[in-house]
């Protein structure tokens, strides 16, 4: 391999185990790497520190390994075996559950990896050159750590890898089993059936992350008339539904959203009496609502910042946001809401939540603080990793 060495004590970080080197501790390049390619980082000492994917930009080396040699014909399979392990402890792919985030970056040691597993599809998402170059060997990967109940290993990384030429960032499959031809599945999340299509949804077909977010909502539905904001494909709406919600009205700008949300519905047996779909502008949507007419509401808006240089725009988006849903639930309701803006951390996200409800004027109280479930595990040396934060809040 080339080496990456450090300028004198720009290694601390490293020693304790935070997978990114930065070009700004980099002393000198011993080599010729190409953009993906395995490098070993040394300190200025000559001591070996690591080895990972080697990248041109501020994050200049993407950490693999510590202790171990990624180059090993068995690396993949050990490392995608220990992600499964975590998983099926937490009871992931069994008690009505059949789809969960596999591998989530450097929560599972694999910086730019994402894996999504959908009833015996995983979708795959490479962030680096060098998790897009490894696609098929990890897909072989899949392969022998699931053996035959995979049906198909799917590559959608057209979205989230870098532009680079000579990279072929066209969506697949990496492999198929015989006979399979699907680019959408019925999946199940606690009892809920919800259709997939990985091929034409939005990151790999369904937003996983809010599993246990969700059941928050169906237990506190009862009797309720739910709003769902930025509804996607209906996620939260099925919750509610299950949870004996009076009647459920969702809301996404995305037509095509829309069309599976209703669905969605139907699938989970549930008509036009229950639940009513608007292809609409959030934002503008919440506006226009009666004062009192929810009593429950979740607010779950796309990325208003996807770099710090949105950071201020951002939180002011999330107070607007929030003051007119706080200003317009009924007295007694609740209102869930998030961010998964990774850039906006868990105290400025509540600060521009707190300045909504005082703007509002009304008596609110926070009764839960919320996050990714496990199988979006955040590495304790790279708290980056915690993106997604939400707030239940209580409206008198």
């Amino acid at each position: 391999m080339d080496k990456i060495l450090l300028k004198p004590r720009r290694e601390e970080s490293i020693l304790r185990f935070h997978p990114w080197v930065f070009s700004g501790a980099i002393a000198q390049i011993q080599g010729h790497p190409s953009e993906g390619d395995l490098v070993s980082v040394v300190s200025a000492d000559g001591k070996l520190l690591a080895c990972g994917h080697y990248q041109i930009g501020s994050i200049a080396v993407r950490i693999l390994s510590f202790d171990e040699d990624p180059t090993l014909p068995d690396f993949w399979v050990r490392m995608l075996s220990r992600a499964l392990r975590l998983r099926e402890s937490l009871g992931l792919g069994e008690n009505g559950t059949n789809c969960y985030r596999l591998v989530h970056g450097e929560g599972d040691g694999l910086p730019g990896l994402i894996v999504d597993f959908y009833d015996g599809v995983c979708v795959l998402q490479a962030h680096s050159v060098g998790m897009f170059r490894a696609k098929n060997a990890i897909s072989d990967a899949l392969r022998e750590v699931y053996g035959p109940s995979l049906k198909a290993v799917y590559d959608k990384s057209s979205g989230t890898a870098p532009f680079k030429a000579g990279l072929d960032l066209v969506d697949g499959y990496l492999w198929k089993a015989p006979g399979f031809e699907e680019d959408e599945a019925v999946v199940l999340e606690n009892g809920n059936k919800f259709l997939v299509n990985w091929n034409e949804g939005q990151k790999t077909g369904f937003f996983l992350d809010q599993r246990e977010n969700r059941a928050r909502v169906g237990a506190l539905a009862k009797g309720r008339n739910v709003l769902n904001l930025f509804c996607y494909t209906g996620g939260f709406s099925i919750y509610a539904l299950a949870g004996c919600a009076v009647h459920v009205d969702s809301v996404d700008s995305s037509a095509r959203a829309m069309a599976m949300v209703d669905r969605n519905v139907a699938l989970n047996g549930f008509g036009s009496d229950d639940h009513t779909s608007y292809c609409a502008d959030a934002i503008d949507f919440l506006k226009n609502v009666p004062e009192g007419k929810y009593n429950l509401m979740i607010v779950d808006p796309p990325a208003f910042a996807k770099h710090r240089g949105a950071l201020k725009n951002a939180l002011r988006a999330y107070q607007r946001l929030n003051a007119a849903a706080i200003s317009k639930v009924a007295p007694g309701g609740f209102v869930f809401t998030f961010s998964c803006s990774q850039v906006v951390d868990k105290e400025a996200f509540s600060l521009a939540v707190f300045s909504a409800a005082a703007e509002s004027g009304r008596s609110v109280r926070i009764l839960d603080r919320l996050n990714q479930p496990g199988d979006h595990s955040v590495n304790i040396y790279h708290p980056e990793g915690e993106y997604l934060k939400g707030l239940l809040l209580y409206v008198e």
